[in-house]
């Protein structure tokens, strides 16, 4: 293989390019009308254009990418994770145009990425499973029904999905029906298909997965655990390799569980097969992810094992690099840096980034997909950035990561590291035992309350614009952070009311309005124009970053719609007036 095609952007296209360079391979990006000039094409050896800004008609234009494939010489496509990653029909038309594909084959895509086929093939190799419906169902009395028969809470899970796209957790029977549609909706947006599933949920469940690398020589190496439970609406936040706290049992059934669905699948290439770990100690079969996981670089801080490097050898027919599993050393932890604003639900947050200083010091790596100056574009992923910290134990890595973090600076847009640098310091994650399962973010968390955030009252003060003052006080020195609109105020010479600037106050916004909570689109309204909604009714879903999120409203009343479903929307938008 001499030419990469990487056939994605952010930070992932940045690492598959660099490791490209390693190898000695051309690589060639591409680049939506949004992302121009961003990182990624500036990593690559040479970049091209893909007309238009959505995903279907960008990153996911089949047609357009083998045509620049072609063009441009590639004899290879690297998918990365996301758009096209598991699309089986992408890697048969990358092989139809002759070029190697980086992932494994069509046949076993269709096989592990279908969750229902995927199960059965669990069943066959004796992993454990939690009950589920046997194959995708067709309507959402349906999975009523299974509610019925096995209780709540259930699972809605988009059958050709990943990633928490496409999931949809109900409590209560009256819910069922939003969570299918928009189970459905979220998955066929990210994955072009929207069967779904149900399967029970278990209660407070850890997410345990297993690193699998299999060659076309017979090989299945399994590369440890990682522990993916810190998440917030099934996105995951942290990851730590390897998984803490589970016992020799248990950590034998993970990997030689996920080794057995691989063989059995005949699987070549990299994956991760993904299990849930009850509160009770049930481990269950969850899904296989036919892809890099974007959590790969916190298992390569563990074990020395280039991932993507090994995806190209097993694409060129190479054998892996390592016979057997190896042996983790020391602890690592990842966390991803994501344009999203927690003191208001981590809904998404596009914008510019204007300073973008990633921590340095031993263990600290990171894998960037913007810089300062960057645009982050409403499109697609929030993910800016990947900190990942090793030490040579988990408490070395979490003091670690508490210095790294603090250190990390971004401003522009609101991120997740207030986030980070609270649960660092919180005793259910930082603990003797981590007491954080996979919906413990959207229950538990409350940002704010005593871990170094500020307090609950004053939560959107943890983005306010801080600069550092050193003082020396008594011969030693003091670091003070200090809002940047209170130094501001301080240097400023008084106005008088004729020179003062004021800012014009915002425009007033209606008694009873539905806003937007983030710039996005307007994917449906769940009520009609005129109708009598109830305080705290969902009325609306709006999607940005390929989630959606639920619009309530703030107020009784009747209901009168202003935007109609598809609009492109601002935060703040008024979507509906209630009086």
């Amino acid at each position: 293989m001499t030419a990469v095609l990487i056939a994605n952007r952010g930070e992932i296209a940045v690492r598959i390019a660099r490791v490209a360079r390693d190898l000695g391979i051309r690589s060639i990006a591409v680049y939506s009308e949004a992302d121009t000039g961003a990182l990624h094409t500036l990593v690559a050896d040479e970049a091209h254009a893909l007309r238009g800004n959505s995903s279907a008609e960008t990153y996911m234009n089949v047609p357009a990418l083998l045509e620049i494939a072609a063009r441009t010489g590639a004899d290879c496509v690297h998918p990365g994770y996301g758009f096209l990653s598991e699309n089986s029909d992408f890697a048969r038309a990358v092989t139809d145009a002759g070029l190697a594909w980086i992932g494994p084959a069509p046949d076993t895509i269709d096989t592990l990425g279908d969750k229902v086929a995927a199960r059965r093939l669990a069943t066959e190799v004796g992993a454990p499973l939690a009950p589920g419906t046997p194959d995708p169902i067709d309507d959402w009395q349906q999975a009523r029904d299974f509610a019925e028969e096995h209780g709540l809470p259930i699972a809605i899970k988009a059958a050709f999905g990943g990633g928490g796209r496409g999931l949809k957790v109900v409590d209560r029977l009256e819910d069922i029906e939003d969570g299918f549609v928009s189970a459905g909706r979220e998955a066929r947006e990210a994955f072009g298909r929207a069967e779904c599933y149900v399967e029970k949920f278990l209660i407070r469940p850890r997410h345990v997965e297993a690193q699998v690398l299999a060659d076309t020589h017979g090989n299945v190496v399994v590369l440890g655990t990682r522990d993916c439970s810190t998440q917030r609406r099934f996105q995951k936040l942290v990851e730590e390799a390897p998984a803490p706290f589970l016992t020799t049992e248990q950590n034998t059934a993970i990997i030689e569980g996920a080794r057995e669905i691989c063989r059995r699948a005949g699987y070549v290439g990299a994956g991760t097969v993904e299990f849930i770990v009850s509160e009770d100690g049930t481990v269950s079969f969850l899904e296989v992810n036919t892809r890099v996981q974007v959590e790969h670089p916190v298992t390569e801080a563990v074990t020395g094992v280039d991932i993507i490097a090994e995806q190209f050898r097993i694409a060129a027919g190479e054998p892996l690099s390592l016979g057997s599993d190896p042996a983790p050393r020391g602890h690592a932890f990842e966390f991803r840096i994501n344009a999203e604003d927690v003191a208001n639900g981590f809904v998404p947050c596009p914008g510019t980034v204007t300073t973008f200083e990633a921590p340095t010091g031993p263990g600290i790596r990171v894998d960037a997909g913007v810089r300062s100056g960057s645009t982050v574009p409403g499109y697609y992923d929030s993910l800016l950035a990947k900190l990942v910290v090793w030490g040579p134990t988990r408490d070395v890595a979490l003091r670690r990561a508490g210095q790294a973090l603090a250190e990390f600076t971004v401003s522009g847009v609101r991120t997740v590291l207030p986030f980070h640098r609270d649960i660092v310091r919180h005793p259910a994650f930082s603990g003797d035992r981590l007491d954080v399962y996979t919906d413990w973010v959207d229950r538990e968390y409350h940002p704010g309350r005593g871990h170094g955030t500020g307090d609950a009252e004053d939560i959107e003060d943890i983005y306010a614009e801080r600069r550092t003052l050193v003082l020396e006080i008594d011969g030693r020195l003091h670091r003070v952070g200090v809002p940047v609109d209170v130094l501001g105020a301080a240097a400023a010479p008084a106005a008088t009311p004729a020179a003062s600037s004021a800012p014009a106050p915002a425009a007033a916004v209606p008694e009873g309005a539905v806003t937007s909570p983030f710039a996005g689109s307007l994917v449906a309204w769940q009520v009609g124009d005129g109708d009598t909604v109830a305080e705290g009714q969902p009325v609306a879903t709006v999607e940005a970053m390929k989630m959606e999120t639920t619009v309530a409203a703030p107020a009784g009343g009747a209901i009168r719609l202003t935007v109609e479903a598809g609009a492109r929307i601002e935060k703040g938008t008024v979507l509906a007036t209630i009086s």
